[in-house]
């Protein structure tokens, strides 16, 4: 059966949430897996410090990939809410613009790292001996940028118009590819960080080929060489809503500069190997909650953007409910699995006995997270780009970040993990009386 746009304006939430947000969870669990698998690879087959090297590297290239993500976001926001209200040729301008945008800035970011390419390095905490084999990962990394960045502009399009399944594709694709490449590379070849890298720079073109096939074959959005030409406008609109999601990877990549940092300061190369494993995690563990979200993104922005404000309240309270439910799981399975969790990424007995009290530390604050997602969501798929900038950058960027700078002044390298819980739990009830706010006021029937 097709699946058309339309369905996000007609279907129940609840078939519609799962509709949407488990082909998104099963993309995120995936690409999750990818970077789990890619880091336990590097552990046991490379030794623990190659986990400190990728966790300095990774965050430098999801800021530049990330451009595209926010483009794609930021103007899916805006196609979202153009096919609720049957705008076709807006949304066809929008996605014209998008790509314009995203490989031009990709292009420059390239550039900018090659110039300042050891100084970058330094900056996110290449420090002591992870500088080599940070080296040797991010060169072949850096390459593949713009094709990493297309396909996360891609994928956010494909969810604006519904189709959720083939974002699926999208991201399951570069995962699997990833594993295997890896295995060859590393385990056979014996190319070390270089294979690894090599593989993951591999697997980011397999999903741009996938996402230019979708545009070609199976999109709605069929568009022309006029619609490349940018708008003013339109550039504007996907910027001002795209810096949040920008605004966010920029105040992420800040965080990793000063944990990893402080984290050498106060635990040297096995701080920040600790803290590599605890981020792989998190990236892990939240898929679920995040497929929630991803999910919401395309119901609320056409729902609003169609007026029908009683179906945009609606999918708030459901996508709460599910990912609080997800989120408390999560963390009853770190709180009692934290050592097993940690021997599958090293062999290193001081890592071991020290990272699982820090896994939960981190994780504590989990089950009340929902909130703070989709609060901060809901106003990026509604255009409101300015309460969503702020509350997105809630979390790290006014609660976390000052702690992490405060905090180990007193409690050493503890003071690091329990930062984690606290800004959970600010950021959540600043963003619930916001959200609590917005419903109560904005979202009312005419």
């Amino acid at each position: 059966m097709k699946v058309t746009s339309t369905e996000l304006g007609t279907l129940d939430i609840k078939k519609l949430l799962v509709k949407q947000s488990v082909p998104a969870s099963i993309g995120i669990l995936f690409m999750s897996i990818n970077i789990l698998i890619d880091t336990i690879f590097v552990g046991q087959w490379i030794g623990s410090l190659a986990i400190a090297a990728v966790s300095v590297v990774l965050p430098i290239t999801f800021l530049i990939s990330s451009l595209g993500m926010a483009i794609g976001i930021g103007g899916s926001s805006i196609i979202s809410r153009a096919l609720g209200a049957d705008n076709r040729e807006k949304a066809l301008f929008t996605f014209g613009n998008q790509l314009m945008m995203t490989l031009t800035l990709a292009i420059v970011s390239i550039i900018l790292g090659f110039v300042f390419f050891d100084e970058v390095l330094l900056l996110f905490g290449a420090n002591g001996k992870i500088m080599k084999p940070a080296q040797e990962f991010f060169l072949p990394v850096l390459l593949s940028v713009p094709f990493l960045a297309l396909c996360m502009t891609g994928n956010t399009v494909i969810r604006a118009e519904g189709k959720a399944k083939y974002a699926m594709y999208a991201m399951l694709i570069p995962a699997f590819g990833n594993i295997i490449m890896d295995i060859v590379f590393i385990k056979v070849l014996n190319l070390g960080m270089f294979g690894a890298a090599l593989a993951t720079s591999i697997s980011y073109f397999l999903c741009f080929l996938f996402i230019f096939w979708f545009f070609i074959a199976k999109s709605e959005l069929k568009i022309h060489w006029q619609h490349l030409q940018l708008k003013r406008e339109l550039v504007k609109e996907i910027s001002s809503l795209g810096f949040v999601t920008f605004a966010r990877q920029g105040v992420v990549s800040l965080l990793a500069i000063i944990v990893n940092h402080t984290l050498f300061i106060y635990g040297g190369e096995q701080g920040v190997t600790v803290y590599g494993i605890i981020n792989r995690m998190l990236m892990f563990a939240y898929f679920p909650i995040l497929g929630i979200t991803q999910g919401f993104l395309p119901i609320a922005g056409y729902n609003f953007g169609a007026k029908n404000y009683h179906r945009v309240k609606e999918t708030i309270s459901k996508s709460i409910i599910a990912a609080a439910f997800m989120a408390t799981l999560i963390f009853i399975i770190i709180f009692v699995f934290a050592e097993p969790i940690v021997r599958v990424f090293t062999t290193d007995s001081e890592v071991i006995n020290i990272t699982p009290q820090a896994l939960v530390l981190v994780f504590t604050a989990t089950p009340i997270i929902a909130v703070q997602l989709i609060g901060a969501a809901y106003f990026q798929a509604v255009g409101k780009a300015v309460p969503a900038l702020l509350l997105t950058l809630t979390k790290q960027g006014f609660f976390l970040i000052p702690l992490v700078l405060i905090l180990p002044n007193y409690f050493g390298i503890l003071g690091v993990w329990i930062a984690f819980p606290i800004a959970d739990f600010l950021a959540t009830l600043v963003t619930g009386f916001f959200l609590r706010k917005e419903m109560k006021t904005k979202l009312v029937e005419v």
